[in-house]
């Protein structure tokens, strides 16, 4: 990683870079649009046709100064943006084209992802659909569960040999990628062992993380989203939601599913690895 810090310029923040020949500074809109820039190419690499318009997801509770960043983002990129659409009303979209019967159905859509989180409620009828719930928190999702458990392991390392690897990033980000690979293996295992070989100072590093360890260090995070579902829901009856969907890598977490399941009476959340591509499939019907 180079160099950075974030500066404040023409009153918004920027990111300037620090290389060995100059310095850059990057307003976030440009950033996001050489990701953009980046995913339009991979997709017509493998399409082999020419990419131009998008319909782009973004989180139900972004104001408009924040939609119109992310068109912005897109137009700096080289894509036209056709519509700007919420991630829930996405997903409710793909979701309620399950059903046959078209009812109207009030559908949750609890999305936990790497970096942020975000519940809406929408409601669903024939073609219509409309948020009429959300809550969120753009700084809560896989790294912060990541991040307790990498700083647990640092203190132990510490504790066991008496040198603290704090300072070398090299050292943390291996440990990083470790853990991360242990939380995956987590979700469907009580153990995961984490090994790296020359860790730091020619020191090996090997030890066995629980399930329940995982657990115990995260878990105010995890009561977290269920204090944001109840924010959300404090004028609708819980009894009236007909499915909960889990979406996002980090719903996979079987705390988090537990959690979910008792606070809604123990009805069962719809998830599945399939269902992270639902905003996708919803965006594009």
């Amino acid at each position: 990683l180079q160099p950075r810090q974030v500066l404040k310029k023409n009153s918004k923040p920027n990111i300037q870079i620090n290389t060995s020949k100059e310095q850059k500074s990057f307003a976030p809109e440009e950033i996001s649009a050489m990701l953009l820039r980046k995913m339009r190419e991979t997709a017509e690499a493998y399409l082999r046709e020419k990419i131009a318009h998008a319909i782009i997801t973004v989180p139900a509770y972004f104001n408009d100064a924040q939609r119109q960043a992310t068109i912005l983002a897109a137009t700096i990129s080289g894509l036209n943006v056709i519509r700007i659409i919420n991630e829930s009303t996405a997903a409710a979209i793909f979701i309620s084209g399950l059903y046959q019967n078209k009812d109207e159905k009030n559908i949750l859509v609890f999305h936990l992802g790497g970096g942020t989180f975000d519940v809406s409620l929408v409601k669903c009828e024939i073609d219509i659909f409309q948020v009429v719930a959300t809550n969120g928190n753009t700084n809560l999702g896989g790294k912060d569960f990541d991040q307790r458990v990498v700083e647990y392991f640092i203190e132990l390392f510490k504790n066991q040999t008496g040198k603290g690897v704090r300072q070398d990033n090299r050292a943390v980000q291996k440990l990083r990628r470790e853990v991360e690979k242990a939380k995956r293996t987590l979700s469907s295992q009580y153990q995961a062992n984490i090994d790296i070989e020359s860790f730091f100072d020619n020191e090996d590093f090997s030890e066995t993380f629980t399930r329940a360890k995982f657990e115990e260090l995260n878990m105010d995070l995890f009561h977290l989203t269920i204090k944001l579902v109840v924010e959300a829901l404090k004028n609708v009856n819980k009894s009236t939601i007909d499915e909960i969907v889990l979406v996002g890598g980090s719903t996979r977490t079987p705390k988090i599913q537990q959690l979910v399941k008792e606070f809604f009476y123990g009805k069962e959340p719809l998830c599945g690895v399939y269902l992270d591509e639902s905003v996708v499939f919803g965006a594009a019907i």
